[in-house]
């Protein structure tokens, strides 16, 4: 048992919370390999290193002899998962929802290894028929479920909360019951949904899991969790260059965090800020980039942002003017970077644009195109393209 206690806290390191306490020892201690489950929601394709947290932690298992049963939610995301909401998710075609799936499943297998991960549907057993499911949904109470924290805040709140959304917890639980989860991890908003999946196996005579909640990753504005909607995130597919330069701008009272969570290292209290982000940033680079990929991108970005000098590589790209010899410059970043006009121009009004080198400002937005044609814009720290404008000088 005292194997079993040290292989646990090791498993646990870095974990919010481990329940019930002391089972995941006596799991262990077993010798059998678990079945250790995550259910992923593809109602977004990308993953960013938010994500990478409860991955790294499902590879830390695989690494101890145990197999990781990675659920695609693609039946509950018709659905909609609740956590954290103040009101309904939309609902995604059945389409969509695959395509988010495998761009899910390819990015995850950066961290895990393919070769101890059972996939799975969660349509292959909540596809059932009335009956089942009658039978399967009479044994929870509504008071039950709406102890849920973000359910009790909105009926507070006197904001709907759909009968769909209530079955929520009752399906992820039956995806349990389902592969025959030991352990399940998930985040800590995650973590009412945990615990009411042992609900549902002990309802249906299983022996239930126990859970390992893990940390929500802060990101990089160094206040609230990562995610796309704060644009706060470093996706795991970013450029090279992006991630880190996306890293080194992470505050320094959160650089602890990212050590222990991401790469499971204590953080040397001792240790200069600067160059503990630019370790952490190349080896990041390096393990979803590729080697050798780190140092390259620390090279790019001391040219930009400790040199001042242009990126060697400048994305060319086309841009149409019109014929009479001026540009409107926010409808030409727009065309360029992908922003939309009104974007360009907040940019251009907070100092975040630069053509040639020499700040935009918003008194002067039509410049002749002869100014931009083959110059260099930068928009933000990090973004360049080469402008080559089509049209200027036709008649």
């Amino acid at each position: 048992m005292d194997e079993a206690r040290a292989q646990a806290e090791k498993l646990l390191r870095g974990a919010a919370e481990a329940l019930p306490a002391g089972r995941l020892p006596e799991q262990l201690a077993t010798g059998r390999s678990l079945r250790v489950k995550l259910g992923i929601d593809p109602t977004t394709p990308d993953i960013h290193l938010g994500h990478c947290v409860v991955l790294n932690k499902l590879r830390a298992f695989q690494e101890a002899g145990h197999l990781v049963v990675l659920i695609v939610g693609d039946y509950t995301a018709r659905v909609g998962d609740p956590s954290g909401r103040s009101e309904e998710r939309p609902v995604l075609s059945p389409e969509e929802i695959e395509r988010n799936a495998e761009t899910y499943r390819r990015q995850a297998f950066k961290v895990l290894d393919p070769a101890r991960v059972e996939l799975r549907h969660n349509s292959e057993w909540l596809a059932m028929s009335p009956e089942e499911l009658f039978g399967l949904l009479r044994r929870f109470t509504v008071a039950r479920l709406l102890e849920r924290e973000d359910f009790a805040r909105r009926m507070e709140a006197a904001q709907p909360i759909s009968t769909l959304e209530l079955l929520y917890p009752i399906l992820q639980g039956y995806d349990s019951v389902a592969v025959e989860a030991d352990v399940e991890l998930g985040g800590t908003d995650q973590t009412f949904n945990l615990l009411f999946a042992r609900d549902v196996q002990q309802a249906l005579g299983m022996e239930p899991q126990s859970i390992i909640t893990m940390p929500l990753l802060i990101g990089t504005d160094g206040t609230r969790k990562m995610s796309k909607s704060f644009d706060n995130y470093v996706g795991v597919t970013d450029p090279s260059d992006e991630m880190f330069g996306k890293l080194m701008s992470i505050p320094d009272s959160i650089l602890a965090e990212y050590y222990l969570l991401l790469l499971d290292e204590d953080l040397d209290a001792d240790r200069h800020p600067g160059e503990a982000k630019r370790e952490l940033a190349r080896r990041l680079v390096d393990r979803f980039a590729g080697p050798g990929e780190g140092e390259k991108a620390e090279a790019a970005f001391d040219r930009v942002h400790v040199r001042h000098e242009v990126p060697v590589d400048v994305p060319e790209v086309e841009v149409e003017v019109s014929a009479n010899g001026d540009a409107h410059l926010p409808a030409v970043l727009a065309a360029a970077f992908g922003v939309s006009r009104s974007e360009a121009r907040r940019l251009i009004e907070h100092g975040g644009v630069r053509v040639g080198g020499e700040r935009a400002t918003p008194d002067r937005l039509d410049v002749p195109a002869a100014d931009l044609d083959g110059a260099i814009v930068q928009l933000g720290r990090r973004r360049f393209r080469r402008l080559r404008l089509v049209g200027f000088g036709s008649s």
